[in-house]
């Protein structure tokens, strides 16, 4: 269009106001700045997602175990709290803190479970991440100040029913999972019997290890080693008497730490 007696009215070329800016170079309100778009990914991502590796690390652990502890009523208030203190005792023992740091993770993840009744195993302790001394101390406390569960009969299966699921609930993830059975006798009354329970946990990869007390009941460890413990070297440790059940769960932690730590550098 020509100005009346004047030169023709020019557009402005491409870049001038009308037209799109290059990406990531328009200013103003409301315009992105350089940058600008980056930064605001950034703020997007998901915590979980940008802890990154420290993120792994935190959610992984060497071993995953579950302490199922005989509760029946064959336990009197004595032998209960000897075997309280003496599970207190073993998770805090050096050797057992020896056994975990030497794992790539340096950590493990517990729970204790209290079984007896039919269908009636209760957790007793949840999970705690043991890596230190600091640690395995506020286990100890949990699991001496929790109350005891009301149990009866030797319901076996049904323990390891339960513990499996609580290891599925788990809040970390481990390779190496193993639930750690101790009792005074052979299953009785079980819902789900032991011989099935065992298998469909070996089915998983959990290992199922046991403790037998001999005191009264000779012959108890081969019962164990015929009929509760499962999976690739899944054994059983003898406690002669409550007064050695201490002695017994300690070096059973060490077996069981030391040989499934071990297994998770492979």
């Amino acid at each position: 269009m020509l100005r009346a007696g004047g030169a023709p009215r020019h557009r402005r070329s491409a870049g001038a106001r009308g037209a799109p800016a290059p990406a990531g170079r328009r200013f103003g309100r409301g315009r992105v700045r350089p940058g600008g778009i980056a930064r605001r990914a950034a703020l997007l991502i998901p915590p979980a997602l940008a802890g990154g590796k420290a993120l792994a690390q935190d959610a992984a652990v060497d071993l995953l175990l579950v302490l199922a502890v005989d509760a029946s009523g064959s336990i009197d208030e004595d032998e209960f709290r000897l075997q309280r203190e003496g599970c207190a005792e073993a998770l805090t023992h050096p050797s057992v803190l020896s056994a975990i740091g030497a794992g790539p993770r340096a950590a493990i993840g517990v729970a204790m479970v209290e079984w007896g009744a039919p269908a009636g195993a209760a957790t007793v302790v949840e999970w705690h991440r043991v890596s230190g001394a600091a640690s395995a101390a506020a286990l100890a406390r949990a699991v001496i100040g929790a109350p005891r569960s009301r149990q009866s009969w030797n319901a076996m299966g049904d323990a390891l029913d339960h513990s499996v699921a609580l290891i599925a609930a788990a809040p970390w993830w481990a390779t190496e999972r193993v639930i750690d059975i101790s009792g005074d006798a052979p299953d009785m009354r079980s819902v789900n019997p032991v011989a099935i329970a065992r298998e469909a946990a070996a089915a998983q990869g959990i290992i199922v290890n046991a403790l037998a007390i001999e005191a009264g009941r000779p012959g108890l460890t081969q019962t164990y080693e015929e009929t509760v413990i499962a999976g690739p070297g899944a054994f059983v440790m003898t406690a002669e008497s409550r007064a050695d059940f201490a002695r017994a769960m300690r070096a059973k932690l060490i077996r069981e730490i030391a040989s499934r730590t071990t297994a998770s550098f492979a």
